[in-house]
C-alpha cells in the first residue's frame, strides 16, 4: 500500500512538473502535439487568397497548430511550386491541374486512399489517382465557365430595331453568337456601352482564358470525334473554329485588338460589373468580381462558348476541374497528419464550409457540404440550369495540355495575330506542331 501511494504521489508532482513547464491544455490538436506542427497551403487562387488566411487565422486560434498561407501570382503557380519545394520548409499541401500536373509531382504526393478526406468525396472520379490504386490528388473545387453576360443591357438590344433576336434563348450556336454580338458592336453607342465583349486582355493574369479555357473547344471536340481522352499529337481539326471565336472577341470589344497586351483580368471584370460590356468570357469563380456594382445578381446569365461545331445547339458549359490538393509526402508525418486535419476541419465545420461555399463561392465535391453549405451564386445557378435542360457538358480537357510553355506559345501567338503583327498560321504551329513537340519533351519520347 506504502508502495502504491509513493507511486501516486510521483505521478503527481510529474504531472505538476510538466504543466509547470510546458502549460495544460485539453484541447486535442495541442494534447496529441499538433501544435508543434507546421501546416504550408501555397495556394492557387488569387482571387481567394485572403479568405483562406482569414480561415487559417481562425484555425489557429482554435487548435494552436500553425497554418501558413502562401499564394502564387496570377500564372506563376508552377514556377513558384518547384522553387518552394526546394526550401527545407517546403510547402505541406500544394496542388495540381489535373493529369498533366500530376505526372510532374507524383512522387510528391502522400497517398490519400485512406483518409477521411478520401471518404467524403461524393464520387472517386474526383480523385486522380497512381500505382495500385493509390490517390495522389483529390479536387476541392468543381467549377464552370462560359460567356458570362449582362441580362439586361441583353434585353435592351433585344428591343432595338432589327435585333436578330427576340430572346436570349435563341442564342445557342455560334451563327447567332456572332450575329447578336456584331450588331451589338454596330449599337454600341445607341445602347451606351464600349463593346460587345469585355477587352480580350493578354497579360500574365487574363491569358489563361484564352489560351487554355477557349483553346479547350477545339481540343474537346477532336477528342469526342476521335473517342479518345488525350493524344500525344493534336491534329487541329477545330483549329479553324478557334480562329473564328477568337476573331468575334477581338473585333467586338471595349478596346482595338492592338491594346491587348496591356490589359489585365480586373480590366475586363470591371468593364462587365460596370455595364460597359455585354459579354465576358469567365466562370463562376469570378462573382465576387463582378457582383455588387452595376449589375445586379438577376441580371448575371452565362452562354456555352459556341464555336461552330455540328450539334453544338445541345452543347452546355465548360464544367469540371483543375484544382487538385496534394499532400507533401516528404514533409514529416507530425506535419502531413497535422494537414490531413486541417482539410477535415474546412470540409467538415462551420467555418471551414461557410467559408468555401459562400466566401469563397466554391461548388465542392463533398459529402458535407449540403443545404446552407451551398454556394448561392447566379452563375452556378445558370450551369444547374443547363444541367437540368439536359444540355451536354463540356469536359475539361485542358487538363491534359502536354505543358505550360505549349500555353504559353499558344498564346503569345495569338496576341501577335491579335496585333496585326503575326499570321494566324503561327497560332497553327504552336497549337498543332507545339502539341507534338511538348508532349515529347514531357514524357521523354
Amino acid at each position: 500500500m506504502q508502495r502504491t501511494k509513493k507511486l501516486i504521489a510521483i505521478s503527481l508532482l510529474l504531472c505538476l512538473m510538466s504543466t509547470l513547464l510546458f502549460g495544460c491544455s485539453t484541447d486535442d490538436a495541442n494534447s496529441s502535439g499538433d501544435a508543434n506542427a507546421r501546416v504550408y497551403y501555397l495556394n492557387f487562387k488569387p482571387e481567394q487568397a485572403e479568405d483562406w488566411e482569414e480561415l487559417a487565422k481562425t484555425y489557429s486560434e482554435q487548435t494552436g497548430v500553425e497554418v501558413s498561407i502562401v499564394t502564387a501570382a496570377s500564372d506563376t503557380y508552377e514556377s513558384t511550386l518547384k522553387s518552394e519545394m526546394a526550401k527545407t520548409d517546403a510547402p505541406t499541401l500544394f496542388q495540381v491541374n489535373g493529369p498533366v500536373g500530376l505526372s510532374t509531382w507524383k512522387d510528391y504526393c502522400y497517398d490519400l486512399s485512406k483518409t477521411t478526406l478520401f471518404e467524403n468525396l461524393k464520387s472517386d472520379e474526383f480523385a486522380l489517382k497512381g500505382e495500385g490504386n493509390s490517390v495522389l490528388a483529390i479536387a476541392y473545387v468543381i467549377e464552370t465557365y462560359g460567356i458570362i453576360y449582362n441580362k439586361d443591357l441583353l434585353n435592351k438590344y433585344i428591343n432595338t430595331d432589327g435585333a436578330v433576336i427576340s430572346s436570349a434563348d435563341e442564342i445557342n450556336n455560334f451563327e447567332t453568337l456572332k450575329a447578336v454580338a456584331e450588331d451589338i458592336q454596330s449599337k454600341r453607342d445607341a445602347l451606351g456601352i464600349d463593346g460587345a465583349f469585355t477587352s480580350a486582355g493578354m497579360d500574365a493574369s487574363s491569358d489563361w482564358r484564352f489560351k487554355t479555357h477557349l483553346a479547350n473547344l477545339p481540343v474537346y471536340y477532336e477528342y469526342k470525334d476521335e473517342g479518345i481522352e488525350h493524344t500525344e499529337a493534336i491534329k487541329g481539326t477545330y483549329i479553324e473554329n478557334y480562329k473564328n471565336i477568337w476573331d468575334l472577341y477581338i473585333n467586338n470589344s471595349t478596346v482595338e485588338p492592338s491594346l491587348l497586351s496591356s490589359k489585365t483580368a480586373q480590366d475586363a471584370a470591371s468593364e462587365f460589373a460596370l455595364g460597359e460590356a455585354v459579354f465576358y468570357q469567365n466562370g463562376t469563380w469570378a462573382y465576387n468580381d463582378i457582383t455588387g456594382y452595376e449589375v445586379d445578381d438577376e441580371n448575371i446569365g452565362m452562354l456555352p462558348i459556341y464555336i461552330g461545331v455540328e450539334g453544338e445547339e445541345e452543347q452546355g458549359l465548360c464544367t469540371g476541374s483543375e484544382n487538385y490538393w496534394c499532400i507533401n509526402k516528404n514533409a514529416s508525418q507530425e506535419d502531413i497528419d497535422a494537414t490531413l486535419k486541417f482539410l477535415d476541419w474546412v470540409i467538415t465545420s462551420d467555418e471551414g464550409r461557410k467559408a468555401l461555399s459562400q466566401d469563397m463561392g466554391f461548388v465542392t465535391p463533398f459529402k458535407t457540404f449540403t443545404g446552407e453549405y451551398v454556394a448561392d451564386n447566379p452563375l452556378i445557378k445558370a450551369a444547374n440550369d443547363y444541367i437540368s435542360q439536359g444540355k451536354t457538358a463540356v469536359a475539361w480537357t485542358f487538363t491534359t495540355m502536354p505543358s505550360e510553355q505549349w500555353k504559353d506559345s499558344v498564346g503569345s501567338a495569338l496576341l501577335e495575330y491579335a496585333q496585326g503583327t503575326g499570321e494566324w498560321s503561327a497560332v497553327e504551329d504552336a497549337f498543332i506542331g507545339g502539341w507534338a513537340t511538348e508532349y515529347q519533351a514531357a514524357n521523354g519520347t
